[in-house]
């Protein structure tokens, strides 16, 4: 009998089944009650298993968040590559990063809790993100400046700008701090505010 050549993806395939097990515990017990033993039981398998790919539940937690910041790169990209004016390119990312971070990051405290774990450590894995989403939007204000929409300038300068200036849409603390309040500005309201800016 010819037997099956190993599958070069097992441990690709492995890993991915690790990460959604895992997100799928911190999402119903939370972050903090959830151990690398109950992710092993949730897959049949050890905990040594676990420990061959993530060395320990923060690394765990590390490739959980790189997930959901792949979902959220996706978005930019999606955004930017509209056949739209460079302004409606930057108006639909920062709303569509807001709506993403309510659906994935406040809609489950759970969620919430592990997102705010993963900012309190700084992993690398959270620059990464910032440093590729800057570069999306350093693309876009160019072909802005290039089409005479926004005020010429260095792009990455007014990238990092923007960035900043609409955090409190895309970053999970602070949406929880202002969602709702009447006193603070409305994610419509800062997006226009950050694009007339581009527009100086």
């Amino acid at each position: 009998m010819i037997q099956n050549a190993p599958n070069l993806n097992d441990t690709t395939d492995t890993a991915t089944r690790i990460l959604e097990a895992a997100e799928a515990q911190f999402r119903h017990y939370g972050y903090s009650k959830t151990t690398v033993a109950d992710v092993a039981k949730e897959l049949g398998m050890s905990p040594a298993n676990i420990y061959r790919f993530f060395a320990s539940k923060a690394e765990l937690l590390e490739g959980v968040c790189a997930r959901l910041l792949g979902q959220s790169q996706k978005l930019a990209e999606d955004c930017a590559a509209m056949p739209l004016s460079a302004e409606e390119r930057l108006r639909r990312y920062s709303m569509a990063q807001f709506q993403f971070t309510v659906a994935t990051m406040m809609d489950d405290r759970k969620v919430h809790e592990m997102a705010v774990v993963a900012i309190e450590q700084s992993w690398g894995v959270i620059d990464k993100h910032i440093d590729e989403i800057q570069a999306i939007l350093t693309r876009v204000i160019a072909e802005g400046m290039d089409n005479g929409e926004f005020a010429k300038g260095d792009p990455a300068y007014m990238a990092r700008c923007f960035g900043a200036a609409t955090s409190p849409l895309h970053h999970p603390q602070m949406v929880a701090q202002c969602i709702g309040k009447d006193n603070r500005a409305q994610p419509e309201e800062l997006t226009e505010f950050a694009i007339r800016a581009l527009k100086a």
